[in-house]
């Protein structure tokens, strides 16, 4: 790859490693893990660097990545080996509702899909159309996945379906 192209991968990915670390971090729960993401996330992108000029959107090209990455390894995650056997680390204290132990847990009780759809929707604020984009599905496929996720994460957390649409605010 010429130095040019390696100058502009550094730049771009300077300025977008946090936000793909914190939307990692919203599918998975667990920092180190969201890390692993990302890194594979951003090694997938640094083969294809020379070729992102054919890409309209990069951030899309990108978030669909690491969405793919993190819905592979739900898929092969039965054969991995759990290496630690303590309690796992708390989550980082940011401050940030969402966040939250009680939501993490019960977001990762959740399907993978419809986790990866209410983490881009509501936490990530992405709108339906471009949560169909990154998950290369239709949207109403991202609306059912959301309407049955909402409706187990309610049921999880006790929540009465008479109340308001879960969103950030509320985590």
């Amino acid at each position: 790859m010429p130095e040019r192209s390696d100058r502009d991968y550094l730049a771009y990915v300077h300025t977008r490693v946090a936000g793909l670390r914190r939307t990692a971090f919203l599918l998975c729960g667990d920092s180190h893990q969201a890390d692993d993401f990302v890194q594979e996330t951003l090694t997938k992108l640094y083969a294809r660097w020379p070729r992102i000029g054919r890409v309209d959107n990069v951030d899309a090209y990108v978030h669909t990545m690491l969405v793919r990455v993190f819905l592979d390894d739900r898929r092969r995650g039965w054969w991995k080996v759990r290496l630690l056997t303590g309690p796992p680390e708390p989550p980082p204290a940011e401050g940030n509702p969402e966040d939250g132990p009680v939501v993490r847990a019960a977001l990762a009780k959740l399907p993978p899909r419809q986790q990866a759809v209410l983490v881009l929707r509501y936490l990530c604020d992405k709108p339906v159309r471009e949560v169909a984009e990154l998950l290369r599905c239709s949207e109403g496929t991202v609306k059912s996945q959301t309407a049955h996720g909402l409706t187990r994460l309610r049921a999880l957390l006790g929540v009465s379906d008479l109340e308001p649409a879960v969103s950030p605010t509320r985590w």
